[in-house]
C-alpha cells in the first residue's frame, strides 16, 4: 500500500477535529443552558375569589317571648300537655286548670313558636299576674347579638347574609337585622343583631359565633406561604428564565391558606411556593411545578 501524502493526512486530520469541536459545542451550550441552583417548589399564580367575612360574637336571646297566663286567679293545674323544648302551634291546648265552679279552662298558645320555659306542674296555682305557666319563643325566632370591632362595623348593612355557628345545635343561616348605633368604648366593639329562625329548640344565653358575608372580591391569588413580609414590604418570589425576581406586591382578603393579590402579579406568573430568606435576587434556582412535585 502506498502511504498517504502528508498535505493529504494533514487536511483529514483538520476535518475531524473540526467536526469533534462541532458536536462539543451543542453539548457544552445545552449546559450553559440547563437550570442551576437549588431545587425550589414552585406554582402558577391562578385567579380565585374571596369572600369578606366579618366575625361577631355573642349570645343568643329570643327576639319576642311570649308570656302564657290564665286570665283569672287561683286556678289548680289539672293537665299539662307541653313542655319546655316543644314547638307549638297557635291555639295549641298546653294545659287545663280547674275552675272553682266546676269543670276546666284550657291554656292555650297565643303564637306559633318554642316553648323556652315552663313552670307548670300538676297540682299547682296559676295566676293572672304570678309566675307565667309558659314562656314561648314567637315564631321561633332568635337573635344572635354579636360584638364587632369597630373597624369592621362600617362593612356591615342590614340583610347581611351569615352563618351563626352555636354548640351542639350546627351552623345555621342567619341575617344581619339590625346595627347597634354605637360603640362600647372601654372595648370600642359595637353591636350587631344576626335573626335566626330555626326549628330547632336554642339555648336561651348560649354563646355563638356569625361570620357575616359582607362582599366579594376576585383576584389572582397565592398560598400564604409565597408571601413575605419585611421591612421593605410585602413581597413574593418569582422565577423568570430560572432566576428569582423579588416583587412587591398588594394583598387582601385571605381564605382556606390563600390570600388575594391585589397588585404586583399577573395571572400564570411563576411562583415560589414556599418562599424564604435563602432565596435572594437574581438566584439561579431549578423549578418545579407543586403538582410534579408532590409526585
Amino acid at each position: 500500500m502506498r502511504p498517504l501524502p502528508a498535505c493529504s493526512f494533514s487536511r483529514k486530520f483538520v476535518a475531524l477535529t473540526g467536526l469533534l469541536l462541532l458536536s462539543a459545542q451543542p453539548a457544552a451550550a445545552a449546559e450553559d443552558d440547563a437550570p442551576k441552583g437549588p431545587a425550589v417548589t414552585v406554582l402558577k399564580v391562578a385567579k380565585s375569589c374571596f369572600s369578606d367575612i366579618v366575625e361577631a360574637t355573642g349570645t343568643i336571646i329570643a327576639r319576642e317571648e311570649t308570656s302564657v297566663r290564665p286570665e283569672r286567679p287561683g286556678l289548680k293545674v289539672t293537665e299539662v300537655l307541653a313542655e319546655a323544648g316543644d314547638t307549638t302551634t297557635a291555639g295549641q291546648v298546653l294545659a287545663r286548670l280547674a275552675l272553682p265552679e266546676g269543670g276546666t279552662l284550657q291554656v292555650t298558645a297565643p303564637v306559633a313558636g318554642v316553648i323556652a320555659t315552663s313552670t307548670a306542674q300538676i297540682g299547682n296555682l296559676a295566676s293572672a299576674k304570678g309566675e307565667a305557666l309558659f314562656t314561648i319563643v314567637a315564631r321561633s325566632e332568635y337573635d344572635l347579638v354579636g360584638l364587632v370591632a369597630t373597624t369592621d362595623i362600617r362593612k356591615l348593612a342590614v340583610g347581611q347574609q351569615a352563618t351563626v355557628r352555636i354548640a351542639g345545635a350546627g351552623d345555621l343561616d342567619g341575617k344581619v337585622r339590625r346595627i347597634g348605633p354605637t360603640v362600647e368604648p372601654n372595648i370600642q366593639q359595637g353591636m350587631v343583631y344576626i335573626g335566626i329562625s330555626s326549628q330547632k329548640r336554642l339555648l336561651l344565653n348560649a354563646s355563638g359565633r356569625a361570620l357575616i358575608k359582607t362582599g366579594q372580591s376576585c383576584n389572582v391569588a397565592v398560598p400564604l406561604t409565597a408571601v413575605q413580609y419585611s421591612s421593605a414590604g410585602t413581597v413574593v418570589q418569582v422565577i423568570r428564565r430560572n432566576r428569582v425576581e423579588t416583587k412587591r406586591v398588594e394583598v387582601g382578603l385571605m381564605s382556606g391558606g390563600n390570600i388575594e393579590v391585589r397588585d404586583g402579579l399577573n395571572e400564570g406568573d411563576v411562583v415560589v411556593a414556599r418562599a424564604g430568606a435563602l432565596l435572594r435576587e437574581g438566584d439561579p434556582v431549578r423549578p418545579a411545578m407543586a403538582a410534579e412535585a408532590a409526585k
